[in-house]
Parts: structure tokens; C-alpha cells; sequence
């Protein structure tokens, strides 16, 4: 069946899933897989202990897992992280579908979460394929001034090119970056991931591997939805202060 969404939006469980009532044990949760990963757990037989202790659902899992990370990974992403002052003037990779996603996602009045990390982090998946949706052009003008403000500069984007569609929005990129003198190029690799770790630049991601191998990375979707609507609905799944 086709995708027919117009919007990235939230699941229609995802109040019942992510209520008041649902914090703090989600935010044990959090607590009792880092704990698990900090000792070098497999990730899904941890999870699946976790999960079925605090009896999560299939989403709530998802979420779990997107938000711990091992105090390892903890410190690194503390270490490497570059705030928002000192972006000025530096070359910045941009993980292309995980940022732009967030921003729909933030856009549609979608769940966010926060991790432990302090990344915000999305609940919609890429099965292979993407579909724009009405905020994708409103996301991308909204990052493109946000980087506008920092003075960031040049910036890559790297879409995963097997994805269906990747070199549609490439050309949307593109075109909006020759319209507003924003000094982008675009590049569709078949391991985006492994381009990004490896590009030697600040990386925007929350992808927790990519953030574990970057030489410097920066806190970009949350440095965005910052500047939104104060309404944007981030739920803090962790219990330290973030980065």
C-alpha cells in the first residue's frame, strides 16, 4: 500500500505511550539500560530484560533504547561536543535524514525525546524509502537559518543513497541553498554513516554509532527547536542534566 502521509505527525498511541504517568518508569528504564551497557550487555537481550521488567511496549522499547547509552559513551559525547558558540567559521557534516526527520517530526506536534545524552531524538522510521511531507521544506528552511545565525560553514549534507527518493530531496537541498546563499553541497553515499564518522569534521547527528566515532559533533536539532514554538512536546527520558 502506498504512503499516502502528509505529515511526518506522532503515532495515535503515542499519548497513551509516552503520558505523565509513563515518565518516570521510562526514565528507569533509561537508567537500568545504561546501567546494562555501561557493563557490556548485548543490546537485545538487555533491552528485552529491561522491557520486560518495566513491561514497555514495542515503542516504548524503541524509545528506551534510542534515549541510554553507557557512561562510556556518555563522557565521549560530553568531550566532543562542540556548543553552539563555537560552530563559527567550522565545516559541518550534516547526518541528512536523521536531523531533517527530527525537525518534521518537531514540526507535526510528533513525540521527541531527550536522551541521556541530551540528543533529541525522533520516533518515525526510514524503511527504505522517503516521502516528503508538508514540513519537510518548512524543516529544511528552518535548519538552513538556524545555521545561517551560527555562522556555520560550509556545510555537507549526506543522504543514504539507497533510499528511495534520496536524490529528489538532494535536488530540493540544493535548490534551497542556491536560493538563500547558503554555502551546502549535498552527497548521497551508500554508507552514510561510515562518510560522516570518517569526515573529520563536526558531525550534526544524534545517531548514538556515529556519535561514538566523530571527532566532534554538535547538539544541531535541539540548537533548532530551541528557536520554535515553546509548545514542541520533548519528553526527558534521562535523569542526568543534559550535555
Amino acid at each position: 500500500m502506498p504512503d499516502k502521509r502528509s505529515h511526518r505527525g506522532k503515532h495515535p498511541e503515542d499519548d497513551k505511550l509516552f503520558g505523565d504517568n509513563w515518565s518516570p518508569l521510562l526514565r528507569d528504564a533509561v537508567e537500568d539500560l545504561s546501567h546494562l551497557f555501561s557493563r557490556e550487555y548485548n543490546a537485545k537481550s538487555a533491552l528485552k530484560l529491561v522491557g520486560d521488567r518495566h513491561q514497555l511496549d514495542v515503542r516504548q522499547r524503541r524509545a528506551v533504547l534510542g534515549a541510554a547509552c553507557s557512561d562510556e559513551s556518555l563522557r565521549r559525547r560530553k568531550d566532543h561536543l562542540v556548543p553552539p558558540k563555537e560552530l563559527r567559521g567550522r565545516p559541518l557534516a550534516v547526518d541528512g535524514y536523521n536531523l531533517l526527520i527530527t525537525i518534521e517530526s518537531a514540526l507535526s506536534g510528533a513525540v521527541l525525546l531527550r536522551g541521556r545524552d541530551g540528543c533529541i531524538r525522533d520516533l518515525a522510521s526510514l524503511h527504505g524509502s522517503y516521502r516528503k511531507v508538508e514540513e519537510t521544506l518548512p524543516a529544511i528552511l528552518l535548519i538552513g537559518r538556524r545555521l545561517e545565525d551560527l555562522r556555520v560553514g560550509p556545510v555537507t549534507w549526506w543522504f543514504d543513497a539507497p533510499v528511495s527518493n534520496s536524490g529528489r530531496l538532494k535536488g530540493l537541498v540544493c535548490e534551497q541553498a542556491e536560493q538563500h546563499g547558503w554555502d551546502w553541497q549535498v552527497e548521497l553515499s551508500k554508507r552514510t554513516d561510515h562518510a560522516l564518522a570518517a569526515s573529520g569534521n563536526v558531525v550534526a547527528t544524534s545517531d548514538s554509532w556515529i556519535l561514538d566515532r566523530a571527532v566532534a559533533w554538535a547538539n544541531v536539532a535541539a540548537i533548532v527547536i530551541a528557536c520554535m514554538d515553546p509548545s514542541t512536546r520533548i519528553i526527558d527520558m534521562g535523569r542526568r542534566a543534559a550535555l
